[in-house]
């Protein structure tokens, strides 16, 4: 198979399928025929043969996928002008704490956050997919530890934990995700990571008061 048929397939495989595919998944396609690494290279080529198009090839933690550019979102707006369900702060916050900090009990949060975690907040976003019990921690009562999945990654648009953003404090972190959630559409984000931390970054450009060291994510849980 010559590498113009294969990134025929490739593309097409990508633009119709809702859900991002693995490499080992596209491997399937060509009867295991091609190996990862030209895997990697053909989609690569296809990356750049797509740049100046509405749409963009991307990698997130669950695999490859074609999603709409951020400078299309007003356009693509107009077409569903509902917007997205919005989350509370302390949503938001408690997001940033398992997202930053996992896996963490909801003892935890509560410490970090100084206040009660309602109990709606943990279902909220369980519900949405974004969290889960990946565990207990072996002391009084055996708390569940709460860590990020793989969908959450995939709305936020990042490959892994690793990539989100160095912010120094909850209250940036919270608002960091914030508007990642508020221009999430249903299946495939179309607000860039850049996009969505930009007014964050003047924010904290201001040099008004001095910023603590920002806080890094913990090592990745696996799923």
């Amino acid at each position: 198979m010559n590498t113009a048929h294969a990134k025929r397939v490739l593309e097409t495989a990508l633009l119709c399928t809702a859900q991002p595919l693995s490499l080992r998944e596209l491997r399937v396609l060509f009867d295991d025929a091609l190996g990862a690494d030209t895997l990697r290279q053909l989609l690569a080529e296809l990356q750049l043969e797509w740049t100046l198009k509405g749409l963009e090839l991307v990698c997130v933690a669950s695999g490859w996928r074609f999603q709409s550019r951020p400078e299309m979102r007003d356009y693509l707006d107009r077409l569903h002008p509902e917007k997205p369900p919005r989350y509370t702060r302390a949503a938001l916050e408690t997001l940033a704490i398992i997202a930053y900090r996992q896996p963490v009990t909801r003892g935890d949060m509560e410490d970090i956050r100084g206040v009660t975690i309602n109990s709606q907040i943990l279902k909220q976003l369980e519900d949405r997919g974004w969290v889960e019990v990946i565990g207990h921690r072996e002391t009084v009562g055996r708390p569940g530890l709460y860590a990020t999945t793989r969908q959450f990654l995939d709305d936020m648009g990042l490959a892994s934990l690793d990539q989100l953003p160095l912010l120094s404090s909850v209250d940036h972190q919270a608002s960091a995700l914030a508007h990642l959630a508020d221009n999430e559409p249903p299946l495939q984000p179309t607000l860039s990571l850049e996009e969505a931390l930009l007014p964050l970054e003047q924010d904290l450009a201001t040099p008004d008061s001095p910023q603590p060291e920002p806080d890094r994510p913990d090592t990745p849980h696996e799923h």
